[in-house]
Formats: structure tokens, sequence, C-alpha cells
């Protein structure tokens, strides 16, 4: 099963500053390039736990003592770390967003490229798909989704649309909601439309930016002092959480000052933002919109 070239792939590993003998953790594991490179690294007393909900990342499990696949969503990586004997780690791994697999797949619903049924759930057992946002949710809700984590300022006429053309017959596939949506879409700018709306659509199905607000505060409690976290994130919303929590411990506000009026913070910045090369971009278009931030727990 082929997966595509994992973006970042010396940049995000070297962030993680591993001991050979060190417990890491990859929540995204996908077609297990960073992994396998993490693998590379260790000694024989090194362990690496991964995680992924999809089950098509299971073929693609290390043949490895050292290593353990998790099929759970990372919303749950104190939970099941817990369950396998492990308080706290030396380093963690997050490559957010979707697969190259994920959008390759054509039934999967992900790509703007492909007629779809409506479906988008990155872990196929899920209750809520995009057939449910677009035929069950109502206006308001629609509408706040589109606002929210597509950013497009017509979510509410689009809202109102989708509603309204749904009253005659069901949208079932991608096709059908293009056409819905038509009016919308420019002939210039239709793609990148599109895209903000599947983007906004998949984040509701998955609940992304929850899962990623409880899996950063639970980085937080697994981490050992020095251990470091490694995030890419594919659009503003993400890196927006993972900026905010690394720099403050939290997605809101400021952080309690101590004695003498300095902010405690949770993390130490190790480097500014990294993003691929123009040659990486080349080679691996996905890479385009990643943002790299490496932290270390204080």
């Amino acid at each position: 099963m082929e997966y595509h070239n994992p973006v970042l792939l010396k940049e995000t590993v070297d962030g993680l500053n591993i001991h050979p003998d060190g417990v890491y953790v990859d929540v995204t594991f996908g077609g297990g390039g960073h992994s396998r490179e993490i693998m590379s690294r260790l000694g024989e007393k090194g362990k690496l736990f991964a995680f992924d909900q999809d089950l098509d990342a299971l073929k693609n499990a290390i043949d490895d003592e050292r290593f353990t696949l998790i099929n759970e969503n990372f919303r749950f990586i104190k939970r099941f770390l817990r369950f396998h004997g492990i308080k706290q780690v030396d380093g963690i791994l997050a490559d957010l967003g979707v697969s190259s697999h994920q959008f390759d797949v054509a039934e999967r619903g992900f790509s703007t490229r492909f007629d779809a049924e409506l479906d988008m759930r990155m872990n196929q057992k899920g209750d809520i798909s995009a057939y449910h946002v677009v035929n069950e949710y109502d206006e308001q809700d629609i509408a706040r989704v589109l606002f929210d984590y597509g950013e497009l300022k017509n979510a509410r006429a689009m809202a109102n649309v989708i509603v309204t053309a749904r009253k005659d017959k069901e949208i079932r596939n991608s096709d059908e909601l293009k056409k819905v949506l038509a009016k919308f879409l420019p002939g210039h700018k239709s793609n990148k439309i599109l895209a903000q709306i599947y983007q906004a659509i998949r984040i509701e199905v998955n609940q992304e930016m929850d899962v990623l607000k409880e899996f950063l505060e639970q980085s937080l409690e697994i981490l050992k002092p020095g251990g470091r976290l490694s995030v890419i994130s594919y659009h503003s919303l993400e890196d927006r959480l993972v900026k905010r929590f690394v720099k403050n411990g939290m997605f809101e506000g400021e952080p309690e000052r101590d004695f003498f009026g300095n902010f405690e913070v949770p993390f130490k910045t190790i480097e500014k933002l990294i993003v691929p090369t123009e040659e990486e971009i080349a080679i691996n278009n996905r890479a385009r919109s990643a943002k790299l931030r490496v932290a270390e727990k204080l």
C-alpha cells in the first residue's frame, strides 16, 4: 500500500534529539516513514509507540520488538501509554492533517480531485461522516463549520444553499456538493475555495481541533523534563494552536507570572519555525504548506 514520502523527515526527527535508550511516540504513524527514521536511531533498549486510528495504517506496522502500534486516536495518548506501562516519554512526534494515502484513495472522500461519497472519516468506524454534516446539520451549524474551520466569508450563504438543496434530494457525493455550491466556485478560485470547504467539513467530522488540544495538553503531562515535542501542521488553525501552546502552555489568555513577574511557561522553543525547502516541495507537493515547531519541556 503506497504512502508518500514523509514531510520534513530529517528535521522532525532531528528535533526529537533522540537518546538511543529513550521512549518515543509517533502519534500519526501513517506509512511509518517518521517511525522508521526514529527506529533507526534507537538502541536495543529504546522503545517507540505509534498511534493511528486508520485501519489502513496497520498494514505498515514495523516488525520489531521495540515497536508497538496502537490503533487508536491520539487524543487518548495518555490512557493507552499507561495501559502499556508508560507514564513518561522522551519525545513525541505529530504530523497533523490527512496522509497522502488518504487523499489518494478516492473512496475515502478526502480529495476534491475525485467524485466519491461524502465520507472523510479518518477512523472508518466513526459515527459522523461528511454526509451527516451536509445532510443532517442545521443551517446555523453548517455555517459555523464553514466559517470557523474553512474561514469562508460566504459561510452563511453556502449553508443556506446546502439546506435548501437537500430538501429536494440528499447530497450524497462530492460531485453533487460541487453542483449545489457552483455559484460560489468561480473558475479561477474554485480549487482554493473547494479545498477550504473540504477542510472545514473534514475538521468537523474528525473533531480535529478538539483532538489537537487534548493531545497537546496530555503531551505536557507525559513528556519528561527535557523531553521534546515535534509537530508539523498544515493550516493556520492548527499552527496557531500549536504556536500558542508551545509559547504559553495554554490556548487563550496569558500564563501566570511568578514572584518576580516572569511568565511561567512549560516549554522552550527549539529553533524558529521550520518550513520545507523548495527542493522538498518540488519532490513532495504535500509539503508546500507544512510548518514544523519543536519545543522542549522545561
